[in-house]
């Protein structure tokens, strides 16, 4: 009685094989249990079940984890016409009073008047255009201290000298002492005292003559 019941409890005696191709009935996207990162997205399917079982659920790889890109849609072209004015506006300012005078090095500024030459601006202000105002109103002393500025300036520019606001006329006449122009340049300097600060009143014919001093000076330089 004991043994039929031991009997019946046994399993019955069958023979199993191993199925070599396994693992293909189970490659799916849906038997990924190793945490793979993959960006996914599902579009609208068919809804029906028989698609999702045999494997055809249509997941599409979402590529944008490797590239780049923007829509900016119906307003782009505002973007690239404020990135157009924004590098406009910046040559712009290069090109005239910014970056420290940047590629403004050759360009004329307007000054008033002598009192507003300094050594940060004497290479760009318009000198010549105060000679012609003095001249127009027939201020000679005034035309010959802006010509001698002229000549300081010219000689900044061919890098002959450094002006500089505190330099005296002896000063800059000892940097140019072996140049072939440095008597030129005495003579001139002599002039220009001798009419500023010895306040000598000069006519038209006085002022040509030395005015046709500093002229040649200037054509020695360049």
């Amino acid at each position: 009685m004991g043994n039929c019941f031991v009997t019946a409890l046994q399993e019955p005696n069958t023979n199993r094989t191993f199925d070599a191709n396994f693992k293909d009935r189970y490659s799916g996207n849906k038997y990924d249990y190793e945490g793979k990162k993959i960006i996914t997205k599902t579009p609208q399917g068919s809804g029906n079940y028989e698609d999702y079982k045999n494997k055809n659920p249509k997941i599409k790889e979402d590529e944008r984890s490797n590239s780049f890109s923007v829509n900016l849609g119906s307003l782009g072209w505002l973007f690239y016409l404020a990135l157009f004015v924004a590098v406009g506006y910046l040559i712009y300012i290069l090109l005239n009073e910014g970056g420290s005078g940047l590629f403004s090095s050759k360009r004329h500024k307007k000054v008033d008047n002598f009192e507003d030459i300094t050594s940060e601006n004497i290479e760009n202000a318009d000198i010549t255009a105060l000679i012609n105002w003095a001249e127009n109103n027939q201020d000679y002393r005034l035309a010959i201290r802006y010509y001698y500025l002229l000549v300081l300036k010219t000689l900044t520019l061919k890098n002959h000298i450094k002006f500089e606001d505190d330099k005296t006329n002896a000063d800059y006449l000892n940097d140019i002492k072996s140049k072939s122009f440095s008597s030129a340049f005495e003579y001139t300097s002599y002039l220009y005292n001798y009419i500023w600060y010895g306040e000598f009143p000069l006519d038209v014919k006085q002022y040509n003559q030395a005015k046709g001093r500093f002229v040649t000076l200037l054509n020695q330089v360049k």
